[in-house]
């Protein structure tokens, strides 16, 4: 049902004219759903402090209310035609009244852990590009079928709203700037190995995939205490996003998998100064995957000791610091990082091998991402003490990684299983630290286990041997026209 409902919703939308593409699809069908969501959490705790004998005051006012505005209903429970706007009506209401109205909770919410704040700020970064009030009227309509009040029907949809997530990534623009992989994710979470009382940072959270699956992994298949559920709803999870889109995706992802008020401010992370780090702002876990390729202003490089342009670099300067000394990380990056000659990526190395215990390197095959066409390695590390060896896995696969051929768990099971006691094998080796080049910290890919391939000659070897070779055949001519 609700797979059919949201493509229903994506024909209706693609018929607006105030939608162009599937980045607008989801973020139109993202405020609806909330304010769907929003309206049934108000049913089960309204329903709650009944069965305590309280009374329950409803966030949302009167006429603002989803029963009110969105959709009215008669006595046997259907839509009331005569009280349900449509048209002109309708999309005058929700731009000049709904959202200015929801803006404001952002200014009156007690606090931003709140789910009142959540909706101000939500509301603030959106505004309604459904030009036809009655392609909205067809939204509401389908998404009033939706129900979020039991487990099934709540994981149901965040499972379905990430597969729109994935839908949007692998359609083109920036896709893995929205979208990583989910059997990356889980398989850097299960080496990571969080813990309840940890707490789990993504500074680049995007649509928030690793925090919502690092909340999956500590609560299920877990009977948690109620002081346990509390800590992993209010006191775990923690991330920061610049764009508006990617930042509204990741609220609404943890929403519907049942984190009510993420932890999730929206804000460019680089733009802290590092030095302006102190130990109540560090993390125990952090888990990321940064953008790769951007290049930041040198007014942003100003908050970094070690100054370079590229995005991913800032990034990792930032990872080690608002780590906490004995805190894990798993963290994508370009390979390239591993073997770039400038100065900063040199800099960055000596940083990490000096301060983190930089234990495992995962190679990873191009095609990962689809649609970005970058080979990258997940960095694992643990700060507070130096590295002495790392151990690496490069990830063989017989087969050609694709959006109809994406990578799965099963690929990365040996790599699972080896990391766990370091083991060596084909497709795994150790590499001690004081055996690399200490002026490059070169940290490179390099299976030793595999045939190098015969080096590249240098153009005046080439040209040498063309020499001989002219010379051999000049002779050869020559003695051919003596026999003749």
């Amino acid at each position: 049902m609700f797979e059919q409902t949201l493509k229903n919703i994506d024909d209706i939308l693609h018929k607006d004219a105030g939608c162009g593409s599937e980045l607008d699809y989801i973020e139109q069908t993202s405020w609806v759903l909330f304010l769907k969501y929003l309206d049934d959490l108000e049913r089960d705790r309204a329903t709650a402090a009944e069965l305590r004998g309280e009374a329950y005051a409803p966030i949302i006012e009167g006429e603002y209310q989803w029963t009110a505005w969105a959709m009215p209903k008669d006595a046997d429970d259907k839509l009331d035609h005569h009280l349900a706007l449509t048209g002109d009506d309708l999309t005058d209401f929700v731009n000049n009244k709904l959202f200015p109205y929801l803006k404001k909770f952002k200014l009156s919410a007690e606090s931003a852990n709140t789910i009142e704040y959540k909706i101000g700020e939500i509301f603030s970064e959106l505004k309604n590009r459904i030009q036809s009030g009655y392609n909205l009227r067809e939204v509401l309509n389908r998404i009033d079928e939706l129900r979020f009040r039991t487990y099934t029907e709540k994981h149901e949809m965040s499972h379905l709203y990430e597969s729109k997530i994935q839908n949007m990534g692998n359609a083109g623009r920036n896709g893995g700037e929205y979208y990583t992989p989910r059997p990356l994710i889980t398989t850097i979470i299960k080496v990571v190995d969080p813990q309840i009382g940890d707490t789990i940072y993504d500074g680049a959270v995007g649509s928030a995939g690793f925090l919502c699956e690092a909340f999956r992994y500590l609560t299920s298949e877990k009977n948690l205490s109620s002081t346990e559920w509390e800590t992993v709803q209010r006191n775990t999870f923690y991330g920061k996003e610049k764009k508006s889109l990617a930042y509204i995706l990741g609220v609404m992802n943890m929403i519907f998998h049942r984190i009510e008020a993420p932890n999730i401010i929206h804000t460019n992370t680089l733009a802290e100064n590092l030095a302006d780090i102190q130990e109540k702002d560090r993390y125990t876990v952090v888990l990321a995957n940064p953008p790769f390729g951007g290049k930041e202003r040198a007014e942003v490089q100003q908050n970094f000791p070690i100054k370079t342009g590229e995005t991913a670099s800032l990034f990792l300067q930032h990872f080690i610091k608002i780590l906490k000394a004995g805190g894990k990380a798993g963290i994508v990056i370009k390979n390239t990082f591993l073997s770039n000659t400038d100065n900063a990526s040199i800099a960055i190395r000596k940083t990490l091998l000096e301060g983190c215990n930089l234990h495992t390197v995962l190679d990873l095959p191009g095609g990962t991402f689809t649609g970005a066409g970058v080979k990258t390695v997940v960095l694992f590390f643990e700060k507070g003490r130096p590295t002495d060896k790392v151990w690496y896995y490069q990830l063989n696969l017989d087969r050609n990684l694709g959006k109809t051929n994406p990578l799965n768990e099963s690929d990365l099971a040996e790599f699972v299983e080896l990391q766990k006691t370091f083991a060596e094998s084909e497709n795994s080796w150790s590499v001690k630290i004081k055996d690399i080049d200490q002026s490059t910290f070169d940290l490179s890919v390099k299976n030793p286990n595999t045939p190098e391939a015969a080096p590249l000659r240098q153009p005046h070897d080439i040209l040498e041997e063309i020499q001989v070779l002219d010379k051999e055949s000049a002779e050869i001519l020559e003695t051919i026209k003596r026999l003749i």
